[in-house]
């Protein structure tokens, strides 16, 4: 029997070799990326051998599917020498990295080592950020990654290596416990995928595009916006973000047209760790702001409430059931507001607002749209 040093000296010598897997119903070739402890294969530049139709990014074969493993003759056998840019694993080749304000970045595509201290961590947490990536059409959206985020760590989840396993060992608990507060941005692609591909149903969100949307609504004293809002359009507005902290963020969108794959490429690029961070890293922040944002009605109210007697000079009785005069006033600000929104902004003919048309021009009762 092969000792343990032994039998990691031959999975390393495996990694970059081509080779071909016969499985139960076809045969697939292609580069070994790593050999997992459970004798999983992770293979890069994969494609049918009968077909030649290739498969895009990283593809998983469990041991248990695997029937036959064949190492072909190169025609240039130099071209199997391990290039020493791609002999470390995803794991080791994109290191634990430290963002701004101490906030920690940790990449997880294994069950082991991390992957159960990062589960414990994030299940004594009360609120956490969530963020996925997607790769494919609405209707065969697959899940890549899923980011949660705490106060001062950002796990990265690489769901395309880790599979159902990451969900039946841990995450489900989280994204399923009703006493968990996930904060989100637009929660309607990831609640699908998860339960889609997963069969995971999302609870207790707080989604800050739509408290952006409920904010609009309330400053412009009733009207809806002709679009909803960007995770960097919200980050910029809500928390004054400058540009290079929302660069990443920007660049996303102009990645994914020049490369639909994007996700799928491992290992994956620090450029993509950066906006996969920047996706979540914020949102606990973003939520405080916004629910700020979302009481100061409440909050006028209720001064207006324990001043109202401190500026008459003569009490007047009234019912204490008796609507008060302050909360009728709030009629006159929503039609203020109303007012000031149609001199700023353009109306479709739907009758909503035309972010885009804002006029910039200073009023005293709000700039912040």
């Amino acid at each position: 029997m092969a000792s343990s040093s032994e039998e990691s000296r031959f999975v390393d010598d495996l990694k970059r070799r081509r080779v071909n897997i016969s499985l139960i119903d076809t045969q697939i070739s292609g580069m070994i990326q790593r050999v997992t402890q459970r004798r999983s294969v992770l293979l890069e530049d994969v494609y049918e051998v009968k077909s030649g139709r290739k498969f895009p990014g990283v593809k998983i074969i469990f041991g248990h599917e695997i029937l036959k493993v064949e190492f072909p003759n190169p025609a240039n056998p130099e071209k199997l020498a391990p290039e020493e840019s791609h002999t470390h694993s995803f794991r080791k080749k994109t290191p634990d990295d430290v963002l701004e304000d101490g906030v920690h970045s940790v990449l997880i595509d294994e069950l082991q080592e991390k992957f159960g201290p990062a589960v414990m961590h994030i299940q004594e947490q009360k609120v956490i950020g969530i963020s996925a990536e997607v790769f494919g059409p609405t209707a065969q959206e697959r899940l890549c990654w899923l980011q949660v985020a705490t106060k001062k760590v950002v796990y990265l989840f690489d769901i395309l290596l880790l599979g159902g396993q990451a969900f039946k060992n841990g995450l489900s608990m989280i994204l399923e416990n009703r006493h968990i507060l996930k904060v989100v941005h637009d929660c309607r692609c990831i609640t699908r995928c998860l339960r889609e591909e997963f069969r995971v149903h999302l609870t207790n969100v707080f989604d800050t595009q739509v408290a952006d949307l409920m904010l609009f609504y309330n400053e412009t004293g009733g009207f809806l916006p002709d679009r909803v809002s960007s995770l960097q359009e919200v980050l910029r507005l809500h928390l004054k973000l400058p540009p290079a902290d929302l660069s990443p963020l920007c660049s996303k969108e102009l990645q994914r047209k020049e490369c639909p794959e994007l996700w799928y490429i491992r290992p994956s690029p620090p450029a993509l760790m950066s906006v996969m961070s920047a996706s979540v890293r914020h949102l606990l922040p973003l939520r405080l702001v916004l629910l700020d944002a979302l009481m100061s009605d409440y909050t006028i109210l209720v001064d207006a409430y324990m001043s109202s007697y401190h500026n008459q000079s003569v009490h007047i009785e009234q019912s204490e059931w008796t609507l008060p005069a302050e909360a009728q006033e709030l009629l006159s600000v929503r039609q203020e507001r109303m007012d000031w929104a149609t001199g700023r902004y353009d109306l479709t003919e739907d009758g909503l607002l035309k972010r885009s048309s804002f006029n910039t021009q200073t009023h005293s009762t709000s700039d912040s749209r």
